[in-house]
C-alpha cells in the first residue's frame, strides 16, 4: 500500500487499497487502525507543485480547491466582473456606431449613410416638432413619429458620449422584426419613400420635397415604332438605379446595359398609335436628369430558377472614385455630371440568406473615410477607401476567385451591393456648409442623456471600488486560514465538505452554511463512501470556519463509523466468494433432488448471481440520512471486482428480489408450476446467504388457494363465452361471413319493403367478439341513440347513405333485427321503409326511416361539415403531378397493403407467449386470413356500386390515402391564399409558381389572392399540377410573379401602405435570413 500511495494513484486505487485489508480480516476482527485504513485518514498530504487537480481519493490533499487565486499578489481585476465603464465612452474625434438588436445590421448601414448626409440631416432638424420642444428633462423623451425617431437618433449619433446608442425605438416604430434579417436593398426603398410621405405633410415648404431634391431623378422608356419612326416617351422617376451586374465587370458595363435598346417583337410588339396595329418596336431608357445624391443598387441578390430561392451573385465589379455620367446623357442641359463616391454598402457572404451588412462612408467634413459595424467604428488610413479585409472574409474553400487589378481611382469589390455617389461641388472657404448644428431642443435631450450616462459611468465605479474592497478583505481571510488548514499527525481533526471549501475558495459573497448531513450513515456518523467528497483540516481550522459561517453537524475523529466499516467488511468478503459459490450452485442444480427440496423461481435462478451483486451493491453502501434522503452514492455503485454483472435471457432486469417470480399477488407460492424449479437444501442454503429476506417455499408448499379458485372461475368464464359467441354466430352467420348483404342501391332484392339500421361500429365490435371470444368483452347493447338526434329523429335521408353516408351504418333483413333484438339491448330501432305507388307516370318506390327524419339537426350537421371543410388548419392535400394533358403517374405504390380494422387489430393483439396453442389463437390467426382474403376480394371489385355500398355497409374503409408515385403530400390550412400554396409546390417540385397550372377534380384554380377554403380545396384533396416549359429569360423572374404585399419582417403598420408602390417583391418569404 505504501508503494501505492507513494507513486499517487489515481481514486478508485486508492478507494480498492483502502479496503484490502478485508481479504485477510473477518468482521468481528476489525480494529481502530483498519476504520482508518477505510477512511484513509493516514495519506500524505500532497504538495503544491506535485499535483495538477486535486485528488478527490485523498482527503488530505488541500491543493487544487482553489487557493491558487488568493495565494501570492492578485490584480483588482480578479475581484469583480464589471467592465470599465469608460470602455462604454465615444473616443475622441470619431463617430458613435449602433447597437445591432439582433439581426438589424442592415437598418444600422443605411442609417449611418443618411446621417452623413448633411442636407437630409439639416433638413431633419429643421421639423417641427412640439413633443420634443415642451418636455420636461426630469422625465425620460418617448418619441411617436417616425421624423421624431430620426431626429432624436440623429442628434446622438451627432453629439453623445456613448461608444453607441440603441435604435430599438425606431425599429420598433417601424414595425421590423429584430430577429428576422430582411432584404436591405427593399429596406431602403420602403424607407425613403416613407420619409419622403412624412415630410411632405411638413407645413415648411423647404422640407416638403427634401427627398426628392436629394435622391429623385428622372428618366423616360422611349419607344420607336420601326415601321413608321413614331417615338413615344412616358416619363417616370427614380430614387436609385438598378443595375444588373451578371456578366458585367465594371459600373461602366453595368450603366451602359441598363439603357440599351430594347427589341419588341413576336408576342411582345408594340402598339403604335399612327400605324394604329401591332408593330416590331425598339424600347430604351433616356435619361433626363440626375439627383444630388445617386444612389446605384448593384443587384447581387437574384432569383435561381433552378433552385426555387434566391443567390448572390459573388462576382468582382470595378467602381470608380470619380463617375462621370455625363457620356449616359443624349443632352446633358449643362447640368453637373460629375460625381465622388461617398458610400459603399456591403454585404459580408456568400449567400444569400445569411451574412452580415457594414457600411464605409466617407466624412463630408474631413474626406476621411470610415467602416460602421454596428458598435465598432474604425477611420481608414490615408483618406482612402479600403475593402480588403470585406473581400478576404468572403473567400471559400470553393469560390477562390482572383481579384482582379484595379486602376488608380478605382476601388474593386465581389460583396458591394449598393454604391452612393454624391454630385462633386466646387472647393468652398465657407466651413458652414460642411457643418451641420444640432438645434437647441434636440441637444437639451442629448444632454439629458449624456446626464444619465454619466450617472451610469460613476454607478459602475462604485460598484467595481465596492467588489475590489471586499476581494481584498477575502484575499487577507483565505491567507490566514489556507494556512491552517492541513491536520497533522495525531492532532484533532474535522472533515469540511470539499465542494463547500471550492465555493468558500470561488465567491465570498455565495458562502452558505457548512452542510454536512449529505455525508451521515444510517448510524449518523460520516459514511466511508463519502470521505472522497470530503477534506480532513485541523480542528482549530474548523473551529474558525464554523464561527465565522455556521452549519453542522460536525465530523470529527469520533464520527467513523464502525458499523459502516463491518457491513463493508461482510459484502467485501461475500464478493469475492461469489464467484466460487456460482460454480457450485450451477453444478449442483444439475443433479436430482433427493431429501429435502425447496421451490426456486427459474428467472431468479438464472441471473442469481446479478441478483447477488445487486444486493451486495446495495448492502455495500445502504445508508439513510436522519432527514429522510438518499445517502451512500459510493464510488463502487454500478462497479464490482469481479467484473460486471453476467447479463441473461428471460425478464432478470425486471427482477427486484430474488424469488419473487414465484410470488403471487397474494404472497403465496405461484401456480405456474412451468416457472419454478426444485433445487436441494444445499442450494438453497447457498442462497440464503446472499438473499436471507427472500421468501422460502418447501417442496411440500401448496400453492396459493385464491390464485387457484380465480383460474378456474376464469376457465368457466372462457366456456361461457365460446359458448355464446359461437350461438351468435350461428344465428347470424351471413352477417358475420358478409353473406347475402342489403344494399339500398338493389333494394328491393327479395320480398321485404323493410330493411333495419344499426351502427357499423356495434358489428365491427361484435365480429371481433366472435372472433376472438376469450380476448373480447362480449357486446350488449346496440347503441343506435348515436345515430339519432337529441330529439330523436334520424341523421340521414335515403340520398345521403346512397352518396356515402352508409359507411357509418350497416343494414340488416328483418330476421337478422329479430334475432339482435333478442340478444342485445335495442336502445332505438331504426328502419328505412319502402313503399311502391301507382301514378299517372308510372310505378315509382318512396322510401322513408322510422324514425323520421330531423330536418333541423340535419341542416345544423350538413352545415356543421362543409363549415369544417372550409375551416381547416395544418390539414394534408396531395399535389399530383401530370406528365402530359392525358397520362398521370400511376404507378402505384401503396403505403400498407390493404386491410379490414379488425385484421388490424388482431394483428397487434397476437400472443407473445411463443408456443402457445391455445384454440381461441389458432380460431383468430385463420380468422384473420381469411379476412384479408376477403377484404382484397371486395377491393377488386369497387368499381361495381353494389359491391361498392356492401362494402360501406359491413367494413370500415381504410381512410389511409395511397400516394402514387410523383405525389406530395403538403401541410396546408384553409385561411392560406393559393399563391403561398404555390410557394409550397415550387420548393416540392421545383416548379416556379407562374409555370404551376392547378386544378382540382377538373376546374382550375387562378385566383392567387384567393384562399384554399374559398376554392373548394378541402383536407385530403388531390390537386393536380401541370407545369409549363420554363422560360428562357432567368432574369426576367423577379419581375414576372410580383407579389403585392410586405416580406414577413416588413408588416410594421408604417410600411404596409408602403408596399404596393415597390415593385421589388419578387415572390413571398424569400427574405435574406441569418444573423446580423
Amino acid at each position: 500500500m505504501k508503494q501505492l500511495v507513494k507513486t499517487m494513484a489515481p481514486r478508485l486505487q486508492l478507494e480498492k487499497a483502502a479496503w484490502r485489508w478485508v481479504e485477510s480480516v473477518k468482521p468481528e476482527d476489525i480494529g481502530q487502525e483498519h476504520i482508518e485504513l477505510a477512511y484513509r485518514i493516514s495519506l500524505p498530504a500532497c504538495k503544491r507543485g506535485n499535483c495538477r487537480r486535486n485528488c478527490k481519493g485523498n482527503p488530505n490533499c488541500l491543493v487544487g480547491i482553489g487557493e491558487q487565486t488568493w495565494l501570492g499578489e492578485i490584480d483588482e481585476n480578479a475581484f469583480h466582473n464589471i467592465d470599465d465603464p469608460n470602455s462604454e465612452r465615444r473616443d475622441k474625434n470619431t463617430f458613435v456606431g449602433l447597437t445591432n438588436l439582433g439581426a438589424t445590421c442592415y437598418v444600422n448601414t443605411f442609417l449611418q449613410v443618411w446621417f452623413h448626409n448633411l442636407e437630409l440631416r439639416r433638413s431633419l432638424y429643421q421639423c417641427y416638432n412640439s413633443r420634443a420642444q415642451e418636455h420636461n428633462t426630469e422625465s425620460d423623451y418617448e418619441p411617436q413619429s417616425i421624423c421624431e425617431h430620426l431626429q432624436y437618433l440623429f442628434a446622438l449619433l451627432q453629439n453623445s458620449n456613448r461608444k453607441y446608442i440603441d435604435p430599438s425605438g425606431l425599429v420598433k416604430a417601424l414595425g421590423l422584426d429584430t430577429g428576422q434579417q430582411q432584404d436591405a436593398q427593399e429596406f431602403s426603398k420602403l424607407f425613403l419613400s416613407l420619409l419622403e410621405d412624412t415630410l411632405s405633410k411638413q407645413k415648411n415648404p423647404t422640407l416638403q420635397n427634401v427627398i426628392q431634391q436629394q435622391f429623385c431623378g428622372q428618366f423616360s422608356y422611349v419607344t420607336v415604332c420601326n415601321e413608321c419612326g413614331r417615338s413615344s416617351a412616358l416619363p417616370s422617376r427614380f430614387y436609385e438605379l438598378e443595375l444588373n451586374i451578371q456578366g458585367h465587370k465594371n459600373l461602366t458595363e453595368c450603366v451602359t446595359e441598363f439603357l440599351k435598346d430594347e427589341k419588341l417583337d413576336g408576342d411582345n410588339r408594340y402598339f403604335c398609335e399612327s400605324c394604329q396595329s401591332k408593330q416590331n418596336a425598339t424600347r430604351r431608357i433616356r435619361l433626363h436628369s440626375l439627383p444630388p445624391t445617386l444612389n446605384l443598387q448593384l443587384m447581387r441578390f437574384v432569383f435561381d430558377r433552378q433552385t426555387g430561392h434566391k443567390k448572390k451573385l459573388n462576382t468582382y465589379i470595378s467602381f470608380p472614385e470619380q463617375l462621370d455620367m455625363a457620356p449616359f446623357f443624349e443632352v446633358t442641359n449643362d447640368q453637373k455630371c460629375v460625381y465622388e463616391l461617398s458610400a459603399v454598402l456591403i454585404h459580408r457572404g456568400i449567400s444569400a440568406y445569411s451574412g452580415h451588412y457594414i457600411a464605409h462612408v466617407k466624412d463630408a467634413r474631413t474626406s476621411d473615410w470610415y467602416k460602421f459595424n454596428d458598435e465598432e467604428i474604425e477611420r481608414m488610413e490615408g483618406k482612402k477607401l479600403q475593402l480588403g479585409t470585406e473581400e478576404e472574409i468572403a473567400e471559400t474553400v470553393k469560390s477562390q476567385t482572383r481579384k482582379p487589378k484595379c486602376s488608380k481611382g478605382y476601388h474593386c469589390s465581389r460583396n458591394a451591393y449598393m454604391l452612393v455617389y454624391k454630385i462633386q461641388e466646387e472647393e468652398s472657404l465657407d466651413p458652414s456648409t460642411t457643418i451641420v448644428q444640432v438645434p437647441e431642443f434636440l441637444q437639451r435631450l442629448v444632454d439629458q442623456d449624456n446626464h444619465k450616462f454619466e450617472e451610469w459611468c460613476s454607478e459602475m465605479s462604485d460598484m467595481r471600488k465596492q467588489s475590489v474592497d471586499k476581494g481584498k478583505a477575502k484575499h487577507e481571510e483565505v491567507k490566514e486560514l489556507y494556512e491552517l488548514l492541513p491536520a497533522r499527525d495525531g492532532e484533532p481533526y474535522e472533515f469540511i465538505p470539499l465542494d463547500w471549501l471550492k465555493k468558500w475558495l470561488d465567491d465570498s459573497t455565495a458562502t452558505k452554511k457548512i452542510d454536512n448531513l449529505e455525508f451521515l450513515c444510517f448510524h449518523g456518523k460520516l459514511h466511508p463512501d463519502r470521505v472522497g467528497d470530503a477534506k480532513r483540516v485541523s480542528q482549530q481550522a474548523g473551529q474558525v470556519l464554523y464561527e465565522r459561517y455556521g452549519g453542522g453537524p460536525r465530523l470529527d475523529g469520533s464520527t467513523l463509523c464502525r458499523e459502516c466499516v463491518e457491513q463493508r467488511c461482510r459484502v467485501l468478503r461475500l464478493k469475492n466468494q461469489l464467484n466460487e459459490d456460482h460454480k457450485e450452485v450451477s453444478n449442483l442444480v444439475k443433479r436430482t433432488v433427493s431429501g429435502e427440496g425447496y421451490w426456486v423461481g427459474k428467472t431468479s435462478l438464472r441471473s442469481w448471481k446479478q441478483l447477488a451483486l445487486e444486493q451486495l451493491e446495495k448492502d455495500e453502501h445502504e445508508s439513510n440520512p436522519s432527514n429522510g434522503q438518499s445517502n451512500g452514492k459510493g464510488p463502487h455503485a454500478n462497479n464490482s471486482q469481479d467484473g460486471g454483472p453476467e447479463l441473461s435471457e428471460g425478464n432478470e432486469e425486471d427482477m427486484k428480489m430474488f424469488n419473487e417470480d414465484i410470488v403471487c399477488s397474494h404472497g403465496g407460492l405461484s401456480i405456474l408450476d412451468t416457472e419454478r424449479k426444485l433445487v436441494s437444501s444445499e442450494v438453497w442454503t447457498k442462497l440464503r446467504t446472499y438473499f436471507p429476506k427472500a421468501q422460502e417455499f418447501t417442496q411440500d408448499q401448496s400453492p396459493c388457494p385464491q390464485c387457484l379458485t380465480l383460474e378456474q372461475e376464469e376457465k368457466d368464464n372462457e366456456a361461457v363465452s365460446k359458448m355464446m359467441a359461437l350461438d351468435q354466430k350461428n344465428q347470424l352467420l351471413n352477417l358475420f361471413h358478409e353473406k347475402n348483404r342489403p344494399t339500398l342501391t338493389k333494394w328491393p332484392q327479395v320480398d321485404t319493403d323493410i330493411l333495419y339500421v344499426v351502427p357499423l361500429f356495434f358489428v365491427d365490435e361484435w365480429r371481433k367478439f366472435i372472433r376472438r371470444p376469450t380476448k373480447s368483452s362480449p357486446v350488449s347493447n346496440v347503441g343506435n341513440s348515436l345515430l339519432v338526434c337529441p330529439h330523436g329523429g334520424f341523421m340521414f335521408t335515403y340520398d345521403s347513405l346512397i352518396n356515402g353516408d352508409a359507411q357509418h351504418i350497416a343494414l340488416l333483413w328483418p330476421s337478422e333485427w329479430e334475432v339482435i333484438s333478442k340478444l342485445f339491448i335495442v336502445d332505438q330501432p331504426i328502419s328505412i321503409h319502402c313503399f311502391k305507388q301507382t301514378t299517372s307516370l308510372g310505378p315509382t318506390t318512396k322510401y322513408t326511416t322510422q324514425p323520421d327524419l330531423c330536418w333541423e339537426c340535419r341542416e345544423g350537421f350538413l352545415f356543421q361539415q362543409q363549415k369544417d371543410l372550409r375551416e381547416y388548419t395544418q390539414a394534408t392535400v396531395y399535389i399530383r403531378k401530370i406528365i402530359d394533358d392525358k397520362r398521370i403517374i400511376k404507378e402505384a405504390v401503396p403505403e400498407l397493403n390493404a386491410s379490414s380494422s379488425e385484421a388490424e387489430e388482431e394483428k397487434e393483439e397476437q400472443p407473445k407467449v411463443a408456443g402457445e396453442r391455445d384454440p381461441d389463437f389458432s380460431q383468430s390467426e385463420d380468422g384473420a386470413k381469411r379476412l384479408k382474403l376477403n377484404d382484397g376480394n371486395i377491393a377488386e371489385g369497387v368499381a361495381s356500386p353494389g359491391t361498392n355500398t356492401t362494402k360501406l355497409s359491413v367494413i370500415r374503409r381504410s381512410t389511409r390515402h395511397r400516394k402514387l408515385r410523383g405525389e406530395k403530400a403538403l401541410i396546408v390550412s384553409a385561411n392560406q391564399t393559393l399563391k403561398e400554396l404555390k410557394i409550397q409546390i415550387m420548393h416540392a417540385f421545383s416548379v416556379a409558381p407562374f409555370d404551376q397550372n392547378l386544378s382540382i377534380d377538373g376546374k382550375s384554380l387562378t385566383d392567387d389572392s384567393a384562399t384554399l377554403g374559398t376554392l373548394g380545396v378541402i383536407p385530403e384533396s388531390i390537386i393536380s399540377l401541370k407545369a409549363d416549359e420554363p422560360i428562357a429569360d432567368f432574369a426576367a423572374m423577379d419581375d414576372v410573379y410580383q407579389v403585392g404585399m410586405p416580406e414577413e419582417g416588413f408588416k410594421g403598420k408604417h410600411f404596409s401602405h408602403q408596399c404596393i408602390w415597390s415593385d421589388a417583391f419578387s415572390l413571398s418569404k424569400l427574405d435574406v435570413a441569418g444573423p446580423g
